[in-house]
């Protein structure tokens, strides 16, 4: 049976990937987090793949602290750099296929057109900087990677802006939220079912030896482009939540770290390489979770 490997399984990815599993009973699955194993410990990844010896592993451990990593840049390096280095060496020595997660924030937002994988990487903060180094990391040693790159990621787990601006809306009657950032929303369980259709393809097309022409990096985000005002907007909308909503620009909310201006990514080669349709950001669904 096909074995996968899931780190970070407590992060909103890592969750979401386990919600969907059933749709997938041919496959093995096991989920871990820091606690289990702790992709900064090069030795202890090591045997641990000596031990558990797996097919696929899909890499959603990162540290996505944006603004604390301006002035912790260490520990967001080790993650999303030597973290994603050292599963690097142990999926080539175990030939693992590595499925790993990057952003869309190793762009610098000066496109005024959705980036695609060829455009030129220019990170404009800490966190962007430490996941290109990971991408590439994984590029110089592994034949065998998939680099999925996605935006503004949202579920019912963990900490994001869905979960913020309906947390907000029970105390406040005014929000203030930034309209001259655009980008693409990914709903969590989107992206979970993208990343098993990739498994799905490869598992399929390597019996021919077919499945080298999916390494790589693609983007993924659902569909559309939007505003974080717009995103709220829609939150507050499906919700049936009355507030007093106001666009600001960035200028007005001034963060430790840069974002980029214009995020959106051109999600072409991965539909048309998986076989994949991908929902527009505006079909927002939110399950009620903890």
């Amino acid at each position: 049976m096909i074995k996968i490997l899931v780190t970070g399984s407590l992060g909103q990815l890592g969750r979401c990937i386990q919600d969907i599993t059933d749709q997938y009973p041919d496959f093995e699955y096991k989920f871990v987090d820091v606690d289990e194993l702790d992709i900064c410990n090069k030795e202890q990844v090591q045997l641990f793949f000596d031990n558990y010896k797996p097919d696929f592993c899909i890499n959603t451990a990162a540290y996505t602290a944006v603004d604390k990593a301006e002035e912790d840049s260490r520990k967001a390096f080790d993650v999303n750099a030597n973290g994603a280095k050292n599963l690097a060496e142990s999926c080539l020595m175990h030939n693992t296929v590595l499925i790993h997660i990057s952003t869309d924030f190793v762009f610098d937002g000066t496109k005024t057109i959705p980036y695609n994988e060829t455009d030129l990487p220019n990170p404009i903060s800490v966190y962007g900087a430490s996941k290109l180094q990971g991408e590439r990391y994984i590029e110089a040693i592994l034949q065998k990677h998939i680099i999925i790159r996605t935006s503004w990621l949202y579920s019912p787990f963990g900490s994001n802006f869905v979960k913020t601006m309906l947390r907000l809306a029970e105390t406040k009657s005014v929000l203030n939220v930034i309209n001259d950032q655009i980008g693409t929303p990914t709903n969590a369980y989107d992206l979970a079912g993208g990343i098993m259709q990739v498994i799905v393809k490869h598992v399929q097309l390597e019996k021919n030896s077919e499945a080298i022409q999916f390494y790589g990096t693609y983007h993924f985000s659902n569909e559309g482009a939007c505003s974080w005002y717009d995103f709220a907007k829609k939150i507050f909308d499906i919700n049936k939540i009355n507030i007093d909503l106001r666009p600001i620009p960035t200028s007005g909310y001034p963060t430790p770290a840069k974002r980029p201006m214009y995020s959106v990514l051109d999600k072409t080669k991965f539909k048309r390489t998986f076989d994949f349709s991908i929902n527009n950001w505006d079909k927002l669904t939110f399950k009620s979770k903890n």
